[in-house]
């Protein structure tokens, strides 16, 4: 009998360690990466500018763009420069805009990516989805997986701690996204792709029971591995749900409603992870996941991120219309305004001032 497997769409290289960036040069001189060395390198007006000097003399071929934003029309701006430059690949330097925006540059004009971001923010660091804002908002587009990704953890630790920080709330989440898909399947018959969970579960899992702190080079590398790993997890399902259940809707709703006042995407992804939990009746795993986060300095009630009971019982309403045909706790159990405000009540007890 023939053996049957399936190809995983993985990056050929993931280097995560102090002082990767010092070898980038030799990533990027992979003939399956760039044969010519002729680059075209994406960077921000801030801390991928600054890396510039310290690595432009290591790729005497590359081209660099500077990037202004991180919505749909600077991608298609940046696409539309590089497309003259006959390239090998493309490589995004710089925060989660400017990843996202090479993502999509790379996608359009049918080139490898290399990411190589300065923070820890979110999961899109490796994951196949460029996130956009567009006139509609915010947008996602489907891309291929960078085909490498280095993480130079000296760099992470130069930038905000703010960021490691929502990188944790993205992770932790995965936890609640995966009890949602689990949910989705035994009420609804939707499919579970087993591989794809359990990477989403196991790299949520070993964020929340780690117990380092931000300063900890360990704890970074872990948090590194395994916002690569929700990615890897999105690209073997073929979408995002292994990482996204009732908490990236409340996200959703949160920068849909009040899009001037959004807090970042991990911290407001953490909070509403640890409240979908308590919804499911998971009150030991809520509060477990509460506590983890506030350890790590991250928000678990509203208040804390500028939001009054009202608004947020507002969001958690409204939350479901972000992802329709998402099944999750909140489309389950169908809450009212009223009842969402009794649970939410409970919840802040539970889970103590």
């Amino acid at each position: 009998m023939p053996v049957l497997t399936r190809l995983i769409p993985s990056p050929l290289v993931v280097d995560i360690r102090p002082g990767a960036l010092d070898d980038l040069g030799c990533v990027l001189a992979d003939e399956r990466i760039s044969h010519s060395g002729r680059l075209a390198v994406a960077v921000s007006g801030g801390s991928g500018a600054r890396l510039r000097e310290r690595i432009a003399p290591t790729l005497p071929g590359a081209t660099w763009y500077e990037v202004g934003g991180g919505t749909l029309d600077d991608a298609v701006r940046l696409a539309g420069e590089m497309k003259a430059g006959h390239y090998d690949a493309v490589v995004g330097l710089g925060g989660g805009k400017i990843i996202d925006c090479a993502k999509f540059a790379a996608a359009r004009l049918g080139l490898p990516l290399v990411a190589v971001p300065t923070n820890l923010a979110h999961d899109g660091l490796c994951s196949p989805v460029a996130t956009l804002d567009n006139d509609a908002g915010r947008g996602s587009y489907g891309v291929p997986n960078p085909i490498a990704v280095v993480i130079d953890l000296d760099v992470i630790r130069e930038a905000p701690v703010r960021f490691v920080r929502a990188g944790i709330g993205d992770a932790v989440s995965n936890v609640s996204a995966i009890a949602d898909w689990e949910l989705a399947h035994r009420v609804k018959g939707e499919k579970i792709d087993g591989l794809a969970a359990a990477i989403a579960r196991q790299a949520g899992e070993a964020v929340l029971r780690h117990p380092g702190g931000v300063g900890d080079t360990d704890f970074l590398q872990v948090l590194a591995e395994a916002l690569v790993l929700s990615g890897i997890a999105m690209s073997v399902s073929g979408d995002s749900r292994p990482c996204s259940g009732a908490c990236h809707e409340i996200n959703h709703a949160f920068d849909l409603l009040y899009p001037r006042r959004a807090a970042a995407h991990g911290e407001q992804c953490g909070l509403a992870a640890a409240f979908a939990m308590y919804l499911r009746g998971a009150h030991e795993e809520s509060a477990h996941m509460a506590g983890v986060l506030r350890r790590h300095g991250l928000p678990v009630l509203p208040d804390e991120i500028g939001f009054t009971t009202e608004e947020f019982v507002r969001v958690v309403a409204y939350a479901p219309e972000t992802r329709p045909g998402r099944y999750t706790i909140l489309e389950h159990l169908d809450l009212k305004t009223e009842q969402i405000k009794d649970v939410y009540a409970d919840y802040v007890k539970a889970i103590g001032s």
